[in-house]
């Protein structure tokens, strides 16, 4: 019996970040070039003092309104690379300020832009095995946080979100058909935060401003290979989605959507032509919230069905793709 996606609630920040707000910080900044490679138009920025368990608390929230549905809760799996502290988990303080029993089994992954197909991949296992019953997932990240006020190539890109999906094992053959996950460890550096780790703890030095082709960073934010990591997507995501497809006996026109992670309009558009799409079959809310790392996708599949883009019966693909770096695909039939 296949897993299902039950439910899914998002929560944006207050705040919004135009390109308008953008170009004023920093009036040297060509934003029509920026618009076209990126796509983004506008993003929801956490507050000063938000972080990504604040907005995850508000996402579960939405999920949680009944005492059935608290008590049948067996797992919670929280995705992010925002952690409140370096210990304890986040999925262990959501559980604490959610007020939730103590059978339920709490922890994080620290997966990125592939961390929903991740975290659904991780549901499956636990429910096919009868470790769980009902399992809620979190994607949630500040990315805002991590970037210097003046990069341009990531700060144009990311905005805040979280995401709670409600999983759950299906009464029905709808639900997750297959699922494929893969990782290429040698471009780990082609995006990173160098420094904060033990590795390389923050210090004096590694707060010191690096000029790299007119973007501004320090070793304490992120560093972003654009040109490798659309390279990477390329080489590796296309490929993974045929074989899963191949694997499972469909093709491209047997799927009536496809999710892609809202990476970049360059990502999305390349996506779409090396599968031979029609884009009409494509989803995107890329201009309006950005790249939300593991919560564009969650929050993609709820706002395309709240708009009727997914529908009962239809078949759909999504797939992550980023840092790790990390490729995941899955195939889930609503």
């Amino acid at each position: 019996m296949p897993i299902k996606i039950e439910d899914i609630a998002y929560y944006l920040p207050q705040k919004v970040l135009t390109n308008e707000d953008l170009h004023k910080e920093n009036a040297a900044w060509d934003m029509v070039n920026v618009e076209q490679r990126s796509g983004v138009l506008a993003r929801h920025v956490a507050a000063a003092g938000e972080t990504a368990l604040d907005m995850a608390v508000h996402a579960s929230q939405k999920l949680l309104q009944t005492d059935a549905r608290r008590k049948s809760l067996d797992c919670v799996i929280f995705c992010t690379q925002s952690g409140d502290h370096i210990m304890p988990p986040n999925a262990c303080i959501l559980h604490q300020r959610l007020s939730l029993p103590e059978h339920i089994f709490a922890f994080d992954i620290n997966s990125a832009c592939a961390g929903f197909v991740h975290g659904l991949a991780l549901a499956n296992g636990m429910i096919q095995s009868g470790q769980a019953q009902n399992v809620l997932l979190i994607n949630a990240d500040t990315y805002s946080k991590y970037i210097h006020p003046q990069d341009r190539s990531a700060r144009v890109l990311f905005g805040d979100g979280a995401s709670a999906s409600w999983i759950s094992k299906s009464d029905d053959r709808s639900g997750l058909v297959d699922i494929m996950c893969a990782t290429s460890g040698e471009g780990y550096k082609k995006f990173i935060i160098p420094a904060g780790g033990c590795r390389t703890p923050r210090s004096e030095e590694t707060a010191r401003p690096i000029t790299d082709g007119g973007n501004v960073r320090t070793p304490d934010h992120i560093h972003m290979d654009g040109l490798g990591i659309l390279s990477f997507v390329n080489s590796k995501v296309p490929p993974q989605i045929r074989q899963l497809l191949e694997r499972n006996q469909l093709t491209v026109n047997d799927i009536d959507l496809f999710v892609f992670h809202q990476a970049s309009k360059m990502a999305l558009d390349s996506l779409t032509k090396a599968l031979e799409l029609d884009p009409s079959k494509v989803f995107s809310n890329l201009a309006s919230l950005g790249n939300l790392v593991s919560a564009s996708i969650p929050i993609a599949l709820k706002q395309a069905l709240e708009t009727g883009r997914i529908k009962k019966g239809d078949r759909v693909l999504i797939s992550g793709f980023g840092v790790g770096l990390t490729w995941a695909t899955a195939i889930i039939d609503f």
